[in-house]
């Protein structure tokens, strides 16, 4: 029995159909660009890659260079690190134990700081207990993780009550850091506004053989918050 032939469909991938017309004018448009640059593909492929750079740090993440040893062990003279400048962006708050980046401009200088937070909005922060620890909302911190070797958790002692809204910071190196215990008798008793911080520090990038990332020390899980739940 006869039948009838179908007809079939040409392979369109051996007849490319050429580019539309927006097509066609995006590429001319690269074109006259990379003709009128010195250099151009490579040129432009740079000043893209550079925008991109920029606005990662100005929105994403932010690279610092450690100045001074006030947090070391943890963060040595000379260390870069990274910034998440987006970690209290959308709700989130600075938690204890965070190693933060801020704006001391009005409370400790015109530069930016970096520093550990120990105490947050409604917190009560006590140094030193009997056995010279300090105390947040009445629960002893073992800072012996992260605290320079050899020295005690402050030698200045303190009974501080942190407004909501700001934080009690200080340094991991004690004997060497200039924090909020020393503006106790300044206006805002050294306690530092939420808004001025620039961002968490989560990684040390350099140089490679300080490569680690930076976590929550678990001990301020323990801690609990003013009204009692714990964080």
């Amino acid at each position: 029995m006869d039948t009838e032939a179908q007809p079939t469909e040409r392979d369109r991938s051996s007849h490319p159909e050429s580019p539309g017309p927006e097509e066609r004018s995006r590429f001319a448009l690269v074109s006259r660009i990379t003709d009128w640059l010195p250099g151009g593909r490579i040129t432009l492929i740079l000043f893209v890659c550079l925008a991109f750079l920029l606005l990662l740090n100005a929105f994403v993440v932010q690279p610092f260079q450690i100045p001074s040893g006030s947090m070391e062990q943890g963060l040595r003279i000379g260390d870069r690190i990274l910034v998440d400048k987006l970690a209290y962006r959308f709700g989130a708050q600075p938690r204890r134990g965070d190693v933060i980046v801020f704006d001391g401009s009005g409370y400790f200088g015109d530069a930016d700081y970096v520093k550990r937070v120990v105490g947050v909005g409604g917190d009560h922060v006590v140094c030193c207990d009997k056995k010279g620890r300090i105390e947040v909302n009445g629960r002893a911190v073992d800072e012996s993780s992260f605290l320079y070797p050899g020295d005690s958790a402050s030698s200045v002692p303190f009974d501080v009550a942190v407004p909501e809204g700001r934080l009690f910071v200080l340094g991991d190196h004690r004997s060497d850091s200039r924090d909020s215990r020393d503006h106790l008798g300044s206006p805002g008793g050294g306690m530092i506004p939420v808004g001025d911080v620039i961002g968490r520090a989560d990684w040390i990038v350099w140089p490679y053989g300080h490569w680690t990332h930076l976590t929550r020390p678990s001990a301020y899980a323990r801690v609990p918050s003013s009204d009692g739940a714990h964080g």
